[in-house]
């Protein structure tokens, strides 16, 4: 039973014996499922098939929650379950592990949302606001994609070479993931009250 008041996010991660053709291809590879969600994206009427984010079902729970008191269970699974495909994209694309994304559930990812008791331990009103609260952790989260993205790089040519991932480039990168998750899951996902750290 998950007690965090966060979302958590477990990514298995693959140190040794990293597979270099697919490192160096990686980008190429993952446009498949770059285009699986981003179907989601037109699904849900976005103009901007850019963000991940607009896959998600917000509106249907925002009006729920003011005007219900309740988040749908359906709507919950659903993104619990689009935040667990895009976290194992995101998981590939940063280097994480060899293992090419699944379009189902995969133990190599686990994301675990906390317990909304249907909404009831939710504030009704909060979520009106919840984006603009989170201002100052998207301007911490954009530093943190920037520090990441030069990981990146340093990674991409470790692993070309060397075959191995550091160990400091994994717990940059997962906590990079892990940040963005959470503040998905107040800002967007609606999933918790708590405001996120700031820390990876």
């Amino acid at each position: 039973m998950n007690m965090s008041n966060q979302i958590e996010t477990v990514v298995t991660v693959q140190l040794e014996n990293r597979d270099r053709k697919s490192v160096l291809l990686r980008i190429f590879l993952v446009v498949p499922m770059a285009i699986f969600i981003s179907a989601f994206t037109a699904w849900s009427g976005s103009t901007e098939a850019s963000t991940f984010l607009s896959g998600l079902l917000f509106l249907p729970v925002l009006l729920a929650l003011v005007f219900r008191g309740i988040y749908p269970s359906y709507i919950l699974d659903f993104n619990r379950s689009l935040l667990a495909l895009s976290t194992r994209v995101t998981a590939y694309i940063l280097l994480l592990n060899d293992k090419y994304p699944s379009i189902e559930e995969s133990e190599d990812v686990k994301i675990t949302f906390p317990d909304v008791e249907g909404g009831a331990k939710l504030n009704r009103y909060l979520p009106l606001v919840k984006w603009l609260l989170a201002v100052p952790l998207y301007l911490v989260g954009l530093v943190y994609t920037i520090y990441g993205i030069a990981v990146l790089i340093f990674t991409w040519f470790t692993i070309l070479f060397t075959g191995k991932m550091p160990a400091f480039s994994a717990d940059v990168l997962l906590g990079v993931t892990q940040y963005w998750n959470r503040v998905y899951g107040y800002a967007f996902l609606l999933v918790t009250d708590e405001y996120p750290s700031f820390s990876l």
